[in-house]
Order: structure tokens, then sequence, then C-alpha cells
């Protein structure tokens, strides 16, 4: 048996790792070559996890579909620099596991794997996740030569915990941060070049995006938060607008659902940072938007056939 025998090629999903590219290397640059461990660890694992569990339903069928590894990049890059390996075990395997195999594997599963693993390994160790972040390096050579930037345990808070930060070096990405959440730039780049390959939905981008700006706006004016552009461009908003939420399979399929699943996913972001007790809504507003993309398609389906006989 050779590897074509058991990989399931999609040429989407290459095109996702495509577009993440850049986002993994300034990642290197920025907190070392710890980064490409974890991806090795994460990607081993959530094959080995798809690979068993079709084995188990069929020792005639055994495939690993390409989408695995976006899910592992994809999660791993929201996680912290210093994130333990065992906890990124757990957290990759829990979503291929339960935001996807248990579902019947790629196509059917109604949550994106990538942010079921996230979502659990951020409740379960918030040590590990929401406390110190390890500083980037800067400068040259960077982190192209080192592990991580342990050296004088120099660790601080995130841009949307503190505020301490100027735009310019949010847009950059010379930040503390998630793997690969600190760089807009790149992360709109990553966007643009999937919106033109139309691998992604730029509806589901936008709509996101506005519904994010529709809340933070009152929001900041009453005194809860951040100015609108520091709130859109610190946390994990714009790369889970742009390669979460956009996932093919739990997203929805009408045009019209696409700005609705956007807006209700980019407003209720905004909600859970300003009014829970969690720093971060975007993983968690997904999720929950994930929930609706039925309803939202029948929906608006139905109105789609009551226009159309109308008319």
């Amino acid at each position: 048996m050779n590897i074509s025998d058991v990989l399931t090629k999609q040429k989407n999903m290459r095109k996702v790792i495509v577009a993440l590219l850049p986002i993994i290397a300034f990642s290197y640059y920025l907190f070392g070559y710890r980064v490409f461990i974890l991806l090795i660890i994460t990607n081993i694992a959530a094959v080995a996890v798809e690979y068993i569990m079709t084995w188990s339903i069929d020792k005639n069928k055994v495939k690993v579909t390409e989408s695995v590894f976006v899910s592992a990049t994809l999660f791993t890059l929201t996680l912290p620099p210093a994130t333990p390996y065992w906890v990124a075990c757990v957290g990759i395997i829990f979503g291929i596991l339960f935001g996807k195999m248990v579902f019947g594997g790629f196509g059917k599963n109604i949550f994106n794997p990538a942010l079921v693993g996230r979502c659990f390994i951020y409740i379960s160790f918030p040590a590990f996740m929401t406390n110190d972040w390890i500083m980037p390096f800067s400068g040259l050579p960077g982190g192209l030569t080192r592990y991580l930037n342990t050296a004088d345990a120099v660790t601080s808070a995130t841009p949307i915990v503190t505020g301490g930060f100027d735009n310019l070096k949010l847009f950059l990405g010379l930040i503390p941060g998630s793997l690969g959440e600190t760089s807009a730039l790149l992360i709109i780049l990553g966007g643009v070049y999937l919106v033109l390959t139309k691998t992604a939905s730029w509806k589901i981008m936008l709509s996101m995006l506005a519904g994010f700006l529709f809340v933070s706006l009152p929001v900041y004016i009453f005194g809860q938060g951040y100015d609108p552009l520091y709130s859109l461009l610190s946390g994990g908003l714009l790369f889970t607008a742009i390669f979460m939420a956009t996932d093919p399979v739990s997203a929805p399929k009408q045009e019209a659902s696409k700005i609705i699943y956007g807006f209700m996913a980019g407003s209720l972001t905004m909600v859970i940072r300003s009014y829970s007790v969690f720093t971060e809504g975007a993983m968690f507003a997904v999720l929950i938007a994930n929930i609706f993309v039925s309803l939202i398609d029948m929906k608006v389906k139905a109105y789609n056939a009551r226009e159309k006989v109308s008319g």
C-alpha cells in the first residue's frame, strides 16, 4: 500500500496551506523553531486519529483526507508559543475525533474540528492557554536559529488584554500572541489569496468583520472596550474570520446564508469579549454560529422558493 492509496487528495485544502505558509514562516521568525515541532506533532496526531477511525469503520476503505492537515495546522496556529506538546496533542485528537470523525468524517461534520480542539483545551487547561505569553524575538536572525524566547523568562499579556500596543505593531504582528494570529497583514494577504482562488467566501469574511464592528462601536462608546480598529486587529478575530469561519463543510451553502452566518459570528465575538469571562470570543462565536447553519440555510431556501413563486 502506498500513500496515494490512503490519502484522499483535495485541491482546495492545499490552497489553504499555501495561504498559511507566509504566516507559518513569520511565526517561525517570531517564536523560534519550536513552531515547526508543534506543527509536526499535531499533524501526526491528527492523521493517526483519522486513520484509526476510518480503519475501525471499514478496514478495506482506510482513507486520510488532506483536510486533516489543514485542521491540524490551523489548530496549531491558534496556540500560544509555549503550549506543552501534550496539551497540543490532546487538543487536536479531541478536535478530529469529536469535531469530525464522530459525525462520519469529512463532509459530515457540523463544527470546525480545529476550533473544537482549541475550545476544549482552552477550557480544560486555561493555565497554559490564557496566562503569560512568550515575547517574540526581534531583529535578525529573530527566532530562525532559536527554540523559544525563554532565556530571560520574558513574558507578557497579549494586546487584547493590555491594550498597550499601537495599531501599526498590531497590523505588522510584532507582538506576543498565538502563533498564527499576530500579523493582520499576512492574515489579510492569505484571505485575498483564498478569495482570488475561489477557495473561501469573501461574504463570510466581510460579514463577520461587519458584525464585529457593528457591536464594537456602541460597546466602545459606552466605555466597555477598546476602539473598534484596535479590537479588530487584536486577538484571533481576523484569523478566525478568514480561515476558520469559511470552512466549506461547517459554513452555509446559500449565498445569503453566508452573510447572516458571518454577521452572527462577528457580533457574538464582540459580545463574548465584552461581557463574558473570556478575553477572546471568536472561537466560541463561530462554534455557536455553526449550530445554526442548517437552520439558516433552510430558511433562506424557503424564502427564495417563495420569492420565485411570487415573482
